[in-house]
């Protein structure tokens, strides 16, 4: 059976501020708060629930590949993943469900999760200072129809 393709939200916890080399980043400065970020699963034999079902384990576990910016977070001994959100589409919409996000974010990573970006993302990865989880799942929800989401 295949999975979902489309697009997904990590919601994580960063307990402590701290200071990270993220790959071809470099060194990155994080504050303690709430991330969320905004990834895809669109390719052959890749679904939603496997790829949110692999930084789970680097999350859990707090080692594995290092393959995306976001598995440096996820391996950070003071980050928390505290749920997912899936959007089911055939489209690449992982672009316009961030830009959806940033207007609600207290601050957008710059460059985070975003090389590959179509439509000139800052970043993928938003800081909150309080919890996002009611406040995303009430604006997305508005903007389903905008999206254009196909399951």
């Amino acid at each position: 059976m295949l999975g979902l393709i489309g697009c997904y939200i990590l919601i994580l916890n960063l307990r402590k501020n701290c200071r990270l080399k993220v790959g071809s980043l470099g060194f990155l400065s994080f504050k303690k708060g709430y991330y969320c970020y905004i990834g895809s699963a669109l390719g052959k034999n890749i679904s939603i629930e496997k790829r949110v079902k692999r930084h789970k384990k680097i999350a859990k576990e707090k080692h594995g590949k290092l393959r995306w910016h976001i598995d440096y977070l996820l391996t950070y001994k003071y980050t928390e993943l505290l749920g997912s959100m899936f959007i089911p589409s055939r489209s690449r919409i992982e672009c316009k469900v961030s830009k959806i996000v940033e207007s609600l974010a207290d601050k957008v990573v710059q460059g985070f999760g975003s090389s590959d970006c179509k439509l000139g993302c800052k970043g993928h990865l938003y800081y909150f200072k309080h919890k996002p989880l009611r406040t995303l799942t009430k604006l997305l929800g508005k903007h389903f129809k905008l999206l254009k989401v196909k399951s």
